[in-house]
């Protein structure tokens, strides 16, 4: 769609699933499974959608997915589906990896970075040659340092091959990427999460990352097990949303398995959504 003077487009790197209690905390399986059905797992189905950005200056990916280094266990135990790819899903847009310039990663799991790189005969590289990659530095110091609870989400040939090759950019705090396109810490989900905002002729966007992954997820007290700090969370998504609502930003959501973006309202005090894509 056009978004002021930008054009963004929800690209997809398909879908995996994680366990429905994780993802929704501490509320019980009988309300969340009305919305996100589980499977004889009790795993629910996640999107893997990530977002282009495409401005005077280049084309701009907000996170890469799972991307397709892993082994058929790993694929299995998160039921990967690769159907689109993210590969697939830049070329019916006319693009190939090489024509991304930036990468902004909202944070480093691997399900948000796994596509940073790829597979080159027996090493890896980068999957976007052209492009700089823009992290937090917290976040690049945490996924280099993982603790016993961390430890898990990070690969660090998601990672690794990106810095080896002279195009990894650490950036602290609250920033502007390009014009219109700016970065701020959102702690929650981990310490040094970062959100992306998209601002153009009086129109915000606003991707939401880990932070409310799925549409399900607007509901404040939905907040995913895998938050090291849950109530970090909780008071960002009651600023966020309430400032979605009054100022009409369009919302994008990573994992949501159905509904990429859409708009958001409040009715005495709760929010409401209305869905676009």
């Amino acid at each position: 769609m056009n978004f002021g003077e930008f054009k963004i487009y929800p690209v997809s790197d398909g879908y995996f699933r994680l366990d429905g209690g994780a993802m929704f905390g501490v509320v019980p399986r009988s309300m969340w499974e009305k919305t996100n059905p589980p499977d004889d797992k009790n795993r629910i189905t996640l999107g893997l959608n990530t977002l282009l950005v495409q401005t005077q200056r280049g084309n701009i990916l907000i996170d890469t997915g799972i991307g397709d280094k892993r082994d058929a266990k790993f694929n299995s135990i998160f039921a990967v589906e690769k159907e689109p790819s993210l590969a697939d899903s830049l070329a019916l847009l006319g693009l190939k990896k090489t024509d991304i310039t930036i990468v902004i990663n909202t944070h480093l799991h691997f399900d948000h970075a796994g596509g940073n790189t790829v597979i080159d005969g027996d090493g890896v590289r980068p999957a976007f040659p052209n492009a700089r990659y823009i992290v937090q530095r917290g976040e690049w110091e945490a996924a280099n340092k993982p603790n016993e609870r961390t430890q898990a989400s990070y690969k660090p040939d998601d990672f690794i091959p990106v810095m080896e090759a002279g195009l990894l950019n650490l950036v602290e705090g609250d920033g502007e990427i390009v014009k219109g396109i700016s970065v701020f810490k959102a702690p929650g989900h981990n310490r040094d999460l970062q959100l992306v905002k998209i601002e153009s002729l009086g129109k915000t966007a606003l991707y939401f990352s880990d932070l409310v992954p799925t549409t399900t997820h607007l509901r404040y007290p939905y907040i995913a097990g895998y938050d090291l700090f849950p109530l970090e969370t909780l008071r960002l998504k009651k600023e966020l949303i309430t400032r979605a609502a009054l100022e009409r930003w369009l919302l994008i959501f990573e994992h949501d398995a159905s509904i990429r973006a859409g708009y958001v309202k409040l009715k005495e005090g709760n929010p409401e959504f209305e869905a676009l894509f």
